[in-house]
């Protein structure tokens, strides 16, 4: 009998902290308020409410 042995995936690492996001969160608010009048800025909004759900995980 050969035996066969299957190894697992090594679970993955978080690539930003907890820090991190608080400070990109800040970052994209310094945006959005030097360019309120941009239309993109509604993407910047929207990244900035994702930033702040991703930090309460």
């Amino acid at each position: 009998m050969t035996m066969t042995t299957t190894t697992e995936p090594s679970r993955a690492r978080a690539v930003l902290s907890n820090e991190d996001f608080k400070l990109l969160q800040e970052a994209v608010v310094y945006y959005i308020k030097a360019h309120e009048d941009d239309p993109i800025s509604s993407k910047y909004a929207n990244l900035h409410h994702r930033l702040g759900s991703a930090i309460r995980r």
